[in-house]
């Protein structure tokens, strides 16, 4: 009788469930490596929401709650950044060599990236709901229809799936810490260029046209629906187009560096 391996199809999600699994016990064994993208958003989410409190006083502010206009950035970064920590550990597996052995395994290329994913997924989740929490403490309210906060865990998975596959790929090519700088420094850049201070509406000089035009904008318009003005068909249908689209793109830049070990 001869053994046969199982084929590369039936053992993919079992793969990536056992990568997704071994990734999640990481935030135990090497708490270093998640507690400051835990923290990170908590910090950031009182110290703007009291050192600019002030902010709300400027005509034509939406809201008279400050916490109101930052909290969802908070959450949005924290969900980027547990996607990003995926790519911070693929960098160790590359430079351990424990990646190589993992792409020797009898299964499909589409469950080594789907294992990390799903961890960044359930790691983002942590981040925003420790985030929300803090948030309502602090005076966060909802607004309008009490469903459309669910907006914001909408926008923040969008953008740790585009954390992820950006992380990912960057850690494909790079496949040393280079990759972690440019990681962080481009996402900090990718959110900050946005309205994340205060409404296009009011923002003068350079950054207004940068504002607007940047993507990530209006993935925070979504997430900020339930806090600010409430819900809005348009700003939903636009965030939800413009993070499917970056999403896709993430994950193909993610696939294609893959493809990159290979060769």
């Amino acid at each position: 009788m001869t053994a046969t391996l199982p084929s590369p199809r039936s053992g993919g999600l079992a793969a990536a469930n056992g990568l997704a699994l071994r990734s999640l016990r990481n935030i135990r064994r090497l708490p270093s490596a998640f507690i400051p993208a835990l923290l990170m958003p908590v910090v950031q989410v009182i110290s703007f929401s009291g050192t600019y409190a002030g902010v709300t006083d400027i005509p034509g502010f939406p809201t008279d709650r400050s916490i109101n206009w930052y909290l969802p950035l908070a959450v949005t970064m924290g969900a980027s950044f547990a996607g990003l920590g995926t790519g911070f550990a693929m960098i160790r597996d590359l430079e351990s060599g424990f990646y190589d052995r993992l792409r020797m395994a009898p299964t499909s290329r589409r469950a080594l990236l789907l294992g990390p994913f799903l961890a960044a997924w359930t790691r983002a989740m942590i981040a925003v709901v420790l985030v929300s929490l803090i948030g309502l403490a602090l005076g966060a309210r909802p607004v309008g229809n009490p469903a459309t906060p669910l907006l914001m865990f909408v926008a923040a998975l969008g953008m740790a799936t585009v954390g992820t596959g950006w992380g990912l790929g960057l850690a494909y090519r790079f496949r040393d810490m280079r990759a972690a700088a440019i990681m962080q420094l481009t996402l900090f850049l990718g959110l900050f260029l946005t309205d994340a201070q205060t409404p296009i509406e009011i923002i003068d000089g350079w950054l207004e046209p940068v504002a607007t035009w940047n993507p990530l904008t209006r993935i925070l318009h979504l997430a900020r629906q339930g806090f600010v003005e409430g819900f809005d068909p348009r700003d939903t249908i636009i965030g939800v187009v413009v993070m499917v689209v970056l999403g896709i793109g993430s994950v193909a830049f993610a696939l294609t560096g893959l493809a990159r070990l290979d060769d």
